[in-house]
């Protein structure tokens, strides 16, 4: 059952942001710190069957350095550079295999495919290690709560950091046209976009549907869902922590970057959705500050418009690519 806002309230809600002060350059030294490690993209070939596809293993440099996987895929018969597709992947998913990842490489993109470091083992496979950094905290089980006392430990900068560092891999492809790259996902991959959109001025679009890591407090307000309820257990139990944990997490929240983004934007939101429930992906999209539409799927949960918003987001991307 639809359980959060109405449609009309959701159009226009605009909840009260908490920014920090230095956010801008908090995000700024975590990036100049990570340009220091050569980005080292490497593409190896790989046979898989796909006889109209070639398909190459990723490895590149992401936060610190280390090493993070990845999939490139683009259709064997083209002509000159292609336009980009940068994906990431939703919670607890990793980079699978690459006859998972077929859509894009068809329509005629080059596709990369980031690995989500310490995830890949809930429903995806993945290949890339989280390597903590000294310092970090007990947490929760899962991510949500992995490093979350302070920003320079939270996991989610090194996912962020990672993700842009994925779309300079991209870019470093000679098949690859480096001023029509696009980013998306689905759920934390969603999310990871829309950071990215925040940190990468110059992005030809973002496909962010269902998004989750936004307007954190809210979403512990309303739903008991997982992965959200990791960061309300956590402070269940440390209950002398609650505000630092929302300090923390105001530096990795999708509103935030929203504000900051330029390219062109599709949202979507599934009515029903308690894991990322629409109220939060309404205020990062009313906050959103580049050319923006919504999808919205009255009787959905999660899944949102699943192959439905497929169409829509080859529609958008044919439209500024054609």
């Amino acid at each position: 059952m639809q359980f959060d806002l109405s449609l009309e309230a959701l159009k226009t809600y605009l909840p009260l942001r908490t920014e920090p002060a230095d956010f801008d350059s908090f995000w700024a030294q975590t990036l100049t710190e990570t340009r220091k490690f050569d980005l080292n993209a490497c593409f190896t070939p790989v046979a898989c069957g796909l006889k109209l596809l070639d398909v190459f293993d990723v490895t590149f440099c992401g936060y610190g350095g280390q090493p993070i996987k990845g999939w490139f895929l683009l259709p064997r018969d083209r002509n000159g550079q292609l336009p980009c597709v940068v994906e990431y992947i939703g919670y607890g998913g990793g980079r699978g295999k690459p006859l998972d990842w077929l859509l894009w490489s068809n329509a005629g993109y080059a596709h990369f495919v980031m690995d989500t470091r310490g995830q890949g083992s809930s429903w995806q496979v993945g290949d890339t290690p989280d390597l903590e950094p000294e310092g970090s905290n007990p947490q929760f089980p899962g991510f949500m709560t992995r490093g979350i006392l302070r920003p320079e430990t939270y996991y989610y900068r090194r996912l962020i950091t990672d993700a842009v560092r994925a779309v300079e891999a991209a870019r470093a492809n000679p098949l690859v046209d480096k001023n029509r790259v696009a980013v998306l996902g689905n759920s934390q991959g969603g999310g990871v976009s829309l950071a990215a959109a925040g940190l990468i001025p110059d992005l030809s679009a973002v496909l962010c549907d269902v998004p989750f890591l936004c307007h954190y407090r809210r979403a512990t307000e309303i739903t008991d869902a997982n992965p959200y309820n990791e960061i309300s257990q956590y402070c269940r139990n440390h209950r002398d922590k609650i505000e630092t944990v929302f300090h923390t997490l105001s530096y990795f929240d999708g509103l935030n970057f929203a504000v900051r983004a330029n390219a062109p934007a599709l949202f979507s939101t599934g009515l029903m959705d308690e894991i990322c429930p629409p109220s939060t992906v309404f205020a990062a999209y009313n906050y959103y500050a580049g050319e923006k539409q919504i999808e919205v799927w009255p009787y959905n949960h999660h899944e949102g418009g699943s192959t439905f918003q497929n169409i829509e987001r080859m529609k958008m991307l044919s439209r500024l690519w054609q």
